[in-house]
């Protein structure tokens, strides 16, 4: 299930990728280099932090012609794309469990301190979507109030524990992934956001 999932989730986040790389008026290149970084940049990132090798893409090169693909078939049906904002807001909710369970699947696998099993799927979640936000000259989603970060930190933490008390892993799959896309959801719809701290230094007391 977690292997379909991934799949799905890397051809939607480089889809997304394709669109937020028009908007800068990319070539193909670029679009297809976004897409790369968005889908598969928290995976890779996680594992180098974890010495864990080979690198997702680089033991299954297909996964780079799937997410070029997408990126590149998001080129003629931009106007079609864009226009599916929610399903794709609902594939992303549901992408970023689904990277977060998967990278505390992998910390667990190294044998990493529970809080760095935590950090390492909260990396597969967001990091990728940080690296696109950043290289197309936008400050990340994460950083800007929206309970993204959030959502994954609470998965990896309700995945973890329900695993560390003995509960089975496709349980706990089950559990983690559908509590995090529900709250994920609500943040959307309720529109909630993490305080922010403002500060302007010529602010009157």
């Amino acid at each position: 299930m977690l292997t379909i999932a991934f799949y799905i989730a890397i051809t939607v986040e480089a889809m997304t990728a394709a669109l937020a790389a028009g908007r800068r008026n990319m070539d193909w290149f670029g679009v297809c280099l976004i897409a790369c970084v968005t889908a598969l940049g928290g995976g890779t990132m996680r594992d180098i932090l974890l010495d864990h090798y080979p690198l997702v893409w680089v033991n299954n090169p297909y996964v780079l012609l799937l997410v070029c693909g997408a990126a590149l078939l998001t080129i003629p049906l931009a106007r079609l794309v864009d226009r599916l904002k929610w399903p794709f807001l609902l594939l992303d909710a549901l992408g970023l469990v689904v990277f977060t369970v998967i990278g505390c699947n992998i910390g667990i696998e190294a044998g990493v301190h529970p809080i760095i099993v935590i950090v390492a799927g909260m990396v597969t979640g967001t990091a990728g979507g940080v690296l696109r936000d950043v290289l197309c000259n936008d400050i990340p989603l994460i950083f800007q109030g929206e309970l993204y970060a959030t959502v994954s930190l609470i998965t990896g933490v309700i995945y973890f524990l329900g695993l560390t008390n003995g509960l089975p892993g496709d349980l706990m799959v089950l559990v983690a992934i559908a509590i995090g896309f529900t709250l994920r959801v609500l943040a959307l719809v309720l529109k909630w956001e993490m305080p922010k701290f403002v500060y302007d230094r010529n602010m009157r007391k």
